[in-house]
């Protein structure tokens, strides 16, 4: 068993296609219509082709919560609470942490580092945190 797909909850599928390929630099794989959304997922440039990122709506009506779709209560939950959707592995923290303040991205804090584990979380214009790190 492996895992081929995991997915991210974004509130704007072609804003967040835009983020994850203009600015993380992953590669598009799939796009093609799904029910009124799109099955929407990217790669990573120097990954395996076989592990792609679903970017998924936030969106669906058919399960609800205080009027709002599930998902976005959830997302926003988590949102608030500090803790990212998903982590992604860089070769240097530090450097991604540049290369991305620089092209705008926003970062809630600076890089930390525990034992030999370095860490940093940003967000993703999308309603999500997503932390990266370097062992």
């Amino acid at each position: 068993m492996k895992i081929s797909l995991t997915s991210v909850l974004v509130d704007d599928q072609d804003k967040a296609l835009a983020f994850y390929t203009d600015v993380l630099g992953f590669v598009k794989k799939n796009e093609f219509p799904a029910g009124g959304a799109k099955w929407l997922t990217v790669i990573a440039p120097d990954g395996p082709d076989d592990v792609e990122l679903l970017l998924e709506p936030d969106a669906n009506p058919a399960v609800v919560i205080d009027g709002r779709p599930a998902a976005q209560v959830y997302k926003k939950a988590l949102y608030d609470a500090g803790i990212p959707w998903t982590t992604f592995t860089v070769d240097d923290v530090h450097e991604e942490y540049e290369r991305l303040s620089a092209l705008g991205v926003r970062f809630p804090g600076e890089p930390t580092s525990t034992g030999e584990v370095t860490s940093a979380v940003f967000d993703d214009t999308c309603g999500n945190l997503i932390m990266i790190v370097s062992a």
